[in-house]
């Protein structure tokens, strides 16, 4: 856990920005070992190497799909394929799913992939001691079996109509590893160079790889601390392209620049201040809904991004299939948010300690948070942690008020369906919505489900979800290939040509 909380579709009716192809297809014939290196640009260096312990969005920017594959893999333009799954059959009463493994497959040790390391990698993601947000939504997994070495059967304890999208979140590792905190075995078209903590991370081509060569001859992840710097190694020529821009004034000097492509995707990722509806005050929904219209989203979104991004009523995107505009049900009110506070028995308003990640943007939308909830009695203290701190204070031990963080992933409005979730949101009405709708035997039952959801928990304000970010990938003009969506964090490199 780390920045931008990772974890939590199958169809996304989504446009890539031009940048030439999509990357996420599958990765180019004819690179080799004199083709260019690529330089990218992040703020998300990886907390360690193993997404089921805690490596947070920067391993699954750095190796989602570039070092792990999975079963199936979600394309930039949010489309769930076929990847080490050859094909899969599944039976009439939807609770079990037999899988047939693409063969010629080599993790980068030389080991062949084989069924037992697809039922280990599964059994991981879900097993008690693993840190993966998709652990959750695998607990539909009754066994896993292989009953020979490329077959892999699944049984369900109930239908899941979102199996093959959450399997594209686990990833395929060689069950004779145990420890991949500072390592890797993967099986896909790079592996790991070097690891240089606080500096850079760099993955070199896998000659032993199943598919089509990269388009690239390595790629070398830098990472940086704020977006200043970050944006100078763009101008000087240090990386190529930026993965997400975080400094919208910084985008006049590239914009128009003939040097340079600004391209703004479509973005899953919500900033939300989170409540811990556990604790007095923000056991009431009252209170929170006061909070929620004390809040001047509009205002916050136009400092923090100057009319980049746009403000979301509930936790639902409008790339989900079941959004529905819900900025009305929490409006900016701040004489509504006096009165709710006085209904809710806080006239003379309250204080809370609000836990505070230290990277950009939260310390500035804290201070911004702290002024305005000033206007309605509220008294905020700022509270700034690490991201370590936060997954150990916040996620972990659930020991905190109300918190600021980043929820990347899209469909993961199904976490407000579980109690245990850190945030502690518990209505039983809309877990058993979100239950069903996972159940459900058609997408349209399913969307239907997942509106009556949000509209609840938009209804309860479960949380104030401040705004929906917006997706900017600057990069050299002589780059092509990029994914721009990043969706759930992800950033395909196999696709990324220089020249």
């Amino acid at each position: 856990m780390t920045r931008k909380f990772a974890g939590v579709a199958v169809a996304l009716a989504l446009a890539l920005a031009a940048c030439g192809s999509d990357p996420a297809a599958a990765p180019q014939e004819g690179a080799g070992s004199g083709a260019a290196t690529i330089e990218i640009g992040s703020l998300y260096e990886p907390q360690n190497l193993d997404n089921t312990a805690g490596g947070g969005q920067g391993v699954t920017e750095t190796f989602n799909g570039n070092v792990y594959e999975g079963l199936y893999r979600l394309t930039d333009a949010g489309q769930v394929e076929n990847l080490l799954a050859e094909s899969e059959k599944v039976s009439d009463d939807g609770l079990t799913y037999t899988f047939e493994l693409r063969q010629g497959v080599t993790f980068h040790s030389g080991k062949a992939l084989t069924a037992a390391d697809v039922k280990h990698s599964i059994e991981r993601v879900s097993a008690e001691d693993s840190q993966s947000a998709r652990k959750s939504q695998l607990q539909v997994i009754k066994s896993v079996t292989a009953p020979d070495e490329h077959t892999v059967v699944v049984k369900l304890s109930s239908r899941s109509i979102s199996l093959l999208y959450n399997l594209s979140y686990v990833w395929i590792v060689n069950a004779d590893v145990k420890d991949l905190t500072t390592g890797e075995d993967g099986t896909g078209p790079y592996k790991l160079g070097s690891w240089k903590r606080g500096s850079t991370l760099s993955l070199e081509p896998f000659p032993g790889y199943w598919g089509p060569k990269p388009a690239n001859g390595g790629v070398v992840f830098h990472y940086f601390t704020e977006a200043t710097a970050l944006n100078n190694a763009l101008i000087t020529g240090a990386v190529d392209v930026v993965t997400s821009e975080q400094s919208p004034d910084a985008l006049a000097q590239f914009t128009g620049n003939p040097d340079y492509k600004v391209a703004e995707g479509h973005s899953t990722t919500k900033l939300l201040l989170a409540f811990n509806d556990r604790k007095a005050p923000f056991d009431k929904p009252l209170v929170r809904k006061a909070v929620s219209s004390a809040i001047d989203d509009a205002k916050l979104l136009e400092s923090i991004w100057a009319g980049h991004g746009s403000l979301i009523g509930s936790m639902v995107p409008p790339t989900d299939p079941w959004y529905e505009d819900l900025t009305k049900v929490n409006p900016y009110d701040v004489e509504l948010a006096k009165k709710q506070l006085a209904e809710a028995g806080y006239a003379g308003g309250f204080r809370f300690t609000l836990d505070t990640p230290n990277y950009d943007p939260h310390p500035t939308v804290a201070t911004f948070v702290k002024s305005e909830l000033a206007k309605v009695g509220i008294t905020v203290d700022i509270n700034v942690i690490t991201a370590d701190e936060w997954y150990s204070k916040v996620f972990k031990k659930r020991d905190f008020a109300a918190t600021l963080q980043e929820h990347v992933n899209d469909r993961d409005v199904v976490w407000y369906g579980n109690p245990d979730f850190y945030w502690g949101y518990d209505n039983k009405q809309v877990t058993g919505w979100v239950e069903q709708a996972e159940r459900a035997k058609t997408a349209e039952e399913q969307t239907e489900l997942l509106k009556k959801a949000n509209r609840q928990i938009a209804e309860d304000a479960a949380s104030d979800w401040l705004y929906l970010y917006p997706q900017i990938v600057v990069a050299s003009s002589k780059l092509s290939g990029y994914p721009v969506n990043g969706l759930n964090s992800q950033f395909y490199a196999y696709g990324i040509k220089k020249g």
